[in-house]
């Protein structure tokens, strides 16, 4: 098993962009297992992880509902953002400049073969890099990603999470509101939740905070939880 993770951070990168090489990524490693299964053959598959921060773009996931957009074709381009139907699961999401995005691309077979557990560590690495902030991030039942506040008026979400995974490799992943601009999840209903709000590190702490550290705990977190190897 390869618990080497290829660790890429790929600055601020155009969605669509980013979606092909994620689907490169994905292929490599399926191909691989494919070739492993007709040959008996045992070539390493390799693991990786993209850190990015995309420009406005919403996302609405196989399963979601077009009507949690609240915005037509033309006042998409007024506010300068895109919007793309894609393949992860989950409802529909924004993404924007202050927001940190993580697609691990692993296979899980170099770790544990079990979604659930794949889907709750991905939250622990984040509520566990909240902790190191003094922000208490939780799960709430029946809703991925993670929450604050869960069970009181004042619940909202800090942290939306989709993924894909076939023959046990996987691609999308999280992303974490550090200093995003709130203003846009207004324009739709995030995650499909009637009622819920979401919030911001920088919001909770009353200050800007510095991106590449919290890069760097979810790195470490993530390296932990996973007993991987970034390279």
């Amino acid at each position: 098993m390869n618990k080497k993770i290829q660790l890429h951070d790929l600055g601020n990168n155009d969605f669509k962009k980013t979606w092909d090489y994620q689907e490169q990524l994905f292929k490599q490693i399926v191909d691989i297992k494919i070739q492993n299964r007709r040959e008996d053959s045992f070539l390493e598959t390799p693991n990786y992880f993209l850190f990015v921060e995309h420009p406005h773009v919403y996302t609405l996931g196989k399963s979601g509902d077009l009507s949690n957009l609240l915005l037509s074709e033309k006042q998409l381009e007024a506010k300068g953002a895109t919007f793309y139907k894609i393949n992860r699961g989950g409802d529909i999401t924004y993404h924007g400049p202050g927001q940190i995005v993580g697609y691990p691309i692993l296979d899980l077979e170099n770790f544990f073969t079990d979604i659930h557990k794949y889907l709750r560590f991905l939250e622990e690495v984040i509520i566990l890099t909240l902790a190191e902030y003094a922000i208490i991030g939780t799960r709430s039942e029946g809703e991925t990603g993670v929450w604050l506040d869960v069970g009181t008026p004042f619940a909202r979400k800090i942290c939306a999470m989709g993924v894909r995974a076939s023959r046990w490799v996987t691609m999308h992943g999280f992303a974490l509101n550090v200093n995003a601009n709130l203003g846009y999840f207004d324009n739709i209903i995030p995650c499909g939740i009637k009622g819920k709000s979401v919030t911001s590190m920088h919001v909770e702490l009353g200050k800007e905070v510095d991106e590449q550290e919290v890069k760097e705990k979810i790195a470490k977190h993530f390296s932990i939880l996973f007993d991987a190897i970034f390279i």
